[in-house]
């Protein structure tokens, strides 16, 4: 069987928030905890939407500070996120990561966590998908 977030096209696995409602979800969710979208470019560009936020609107700017909001460790082994996000985007954990120079970072990290989320199975996320979410997202 996939994982939870491939099944549910939320490769982040983002929580549900009742008071908003992203583009693409479907209402009510399929699951009780993780939203549900339509397909992976929405669940892609929800992913790399709240990366954006916490750069632009929370000053996050290191893979440790935005995993370690993303998966607090009140809930994960956030250290071991952190190093793996990091080492699958390569950047250093500690090190400020120029979002304004080179907005691809968003996608390298995003691509990342989806890893640490869904293991193997994120490969099943089509390029496209990413291309998409990225475009309308980031671009």
């Amino acid at each position: 069987m996939t994982s939870r977030g491939i099944r549910l096209f939320n490769p982040g696995n983002i929580d549900h928030n009742p008071n908003s409602i992203w583009d693409g979800e479907i209402v009510p969710s399929e699951d009780s905890r993780f939203c549900t979208f339509k397909n992976f470019s929405y669940g892609c560009r929800a992913l790399l939407k709240v990366l954006r936020t916490y750069v632009e609107k929370h000053g996050l700017k290191t893979v440790r500070e935005i995993i370690n909001r993303w998966a607090p460790p009140s809930e994960n082994n956030t250290d071991s996120y952190v190093m793996h996000v990091a080492s699958a985007a390569g950047v250093d954990a500690d090190t400020e990561i120029p979002f304004d120079v080179d907005p691809s970072y968003y996608l390298a990290i995003g691509k990342a966590i989806a890893r640490h989320e869904n293991g193997a199975d994120a490969e099943l996320i089509p390029n496209d998908a990413w291309e998409e979410a990225y475009k309308l997202t980031v671009l």
